[in-house]
Order: structure tokens, then C-alpha cells, then sequence
């Protein structure tokens, strides 16, 4: 049988990462986030909260990171019911991970809370950061991303414009293509050459959600207007077979199946 696990789960088959190891820092019953997102695989039921603080200890992490059988992994991920940087210690989880395992550092997040120099420092211990970008105006967040009334658009484009300048990582943005952003994707290639990121993740939600994924061929036109750029499309990309040390309740409970 294999081990329920609380706080870890995996490894996931990522078209990004290879072999996912998620770490999830909130690991409560609800999503905790400051997005509700119209295509999130947790469903729409969301404590919103823009307040940083410790849900996980980082010691409990550790403790099943260590239990865990040995398998290859490619990166171990923050990610999970939520926003991985609403959780307070996440700087702290980055350093003991590391310490523990010689296994590359990824942080999956929405980017709202980038602004924040605490934030900045914390995510720039990890190895790659995946940064969140699906909207190219106020009124697209809302629509698309549907943030906690604190959040501001012009906030997270100047929070990723300002991470960037002295980041020594990996940054990716991923942009989620549906049909609300579709007929815009020249305006946030726009916005995406202005902050000229190691990668652009091109997605349309494939897992189980309220939301349809655009076909190939519309993603594949979506890709033209970001030429010029390093692109990686959730359509051509070759997905690892993976073996999780996790059982299905773990990863159902992270809706990764």
C-alpha cells in the first residue's frame, strides 16, 4: 500500500518539471489562496486572505520528506491547495529542503505577492520560480483570475518586473489561454517581452475543471505572437512516466488526479 502523506505528494508527471515532488505549505481542508481562478482544479470554494502566516510547520515537511521511498525526482515543487507564498515560512521550507535533499527548488506562484520585498527574498532561494500570468488588464484579473479585492493588476506586473532584475534563477510565465484571455494573447506577449522571462509556459487546463481547454490548433496560433521568446506549449510537450510514492486520496486531495 502506498504511504498517505499530509504535506507531500507525488511525484506528478509535470510538462514543465519532469518528476514533481509537491510540497504543499497550507495543506488545510479549503483552498487558501487570493485567487479563485475560473479554472482551478480545486473547485470554486476558496478562503481568500491576502495575510501571510504559518499553516504547515516546516519540521512536519521534513519529517515525511525524509520517509519517503527512494524515487528519481526532477524538482520538488511548491504548490498544493493554494498560494504557495501565503505561507509565511516558505523561505525557512526552501532552506531545509535543500539541506535535506540535493534535488532542484521550484515555487509555483500567482505573483501577487511579488511587490513585497520579504517575498522576493524568500522565492529567491529556490531554483526556478514559475510566475503567473493570465490577465493583461484590472478587469481581465477579475474576470479570468477572480482576485481578492486587495490585489491590483498593475501590483503584479511591477512585482515580477522588479523580481526579475535580481533573481539568479529560472523565471517561467505561465499563461493560461482560455476563451476570456484568447483574443489578447498579443497584448500579454506584449507585456511578457517587456519582462523577458527565461521561459513562456503556454497552458490551457487539460486536468478536470468548469472550464474547456482551447483545441491544439488555437494554442498553436497563440504561440506565433510570443516568437522571439523561449516557448513551451502544454500540447508539444513530452510528459515523463511517473511512479507515485503517494496514494490516490494524497493526490486527489491536491485535485492532481
Amino acid at each position: 500500500m502506498k504511504q498517505v502523506f499530509n504535506y507531500i505528494y507525488g511525484p506528478v508527471p509535470s510538462w514543465r518539471l519532469g518528476s514533481s515532488l509537491g510540497i504543499d505549505l497550507l495543506s488545510q481542508k479549503e483552498k487558501i489562496c487570493n485567487f479563485n481562478c475560473v479554472y482551478c482544479q480545486l473547485g470554486s470554494a476558496v478562503k481568500y486572505t491576502v495575510e501571510r502566516k504559518i499553516y504547515v510547520p516546516v519540521g512536519k515537511v521534513i519529517e515525511e520528506l525524509e520517509s519517503m521511498p527512494n524515487t528519481k525526482i526532477d524538482y520538488i515543487t511548491f504548490s498544493g491547495r493554494g498560494e504557495p507564498i501565503l505561507a509565511k515560512n516558505l523561505g525557512e521550507a526552501i532552506k531545509a529542503i535543500k539541506l535535506s535533499r540535493k534535488v532542484p527548488v521550484a515555487v509555483l506562484t500567482n505573483s501577487t505577492l511579488l511587490y513585497n520585498d520579504e517575498v522576493k527574498k524568500e522565492l529567491s532561494l529556490a531554483d526556478f520560480v514559475v510566475a503567473k500570468l493570465d490577465a493583461f488588464s484590472t478587469e481581465s484579473l477579475q474576470e479570468i483570475n477572480r482576485s481578492a479585492k486587495a490585489i491590483k493588476f498593475k501590483s503584479i506586473l511591477e512585482g515580477i518586473r522588479e523580481f526579475k532584475k535580481g533573481y539568479q534563477g529560472k523565471l517561467a510565465l505561465q499563461i493560461m489561454f482560455i476563451e476570456q484571455n484568447k483574443k489578447h494573447a498579443s497584448e500579454i506577449a506584449r507585456i511578457a517581452r517587456e519582462i523577458n522571462p527565461d521561459e513562456v509556459q503556454i497552458n490551457t487546463p487539460l486536468r478536470p475543471c468548469r472550464v474547456n481547454p482551447l483545441p491544439k490548433q488555437e494554442l498553436d496560433k497563440i504561440k506565433t505572437y510570443f516568437e522571439g521568446l523561449n516557448v513551451v506549449s502544454v500540447y508539444e510537450a513530452e510528459i515523463k512516466k511517473v511512479k507515485p510514492v503517494s496514494n490516490k486520496d494524497t493526490l486527489k486531495r491536491r485535485g492532481k488526479v
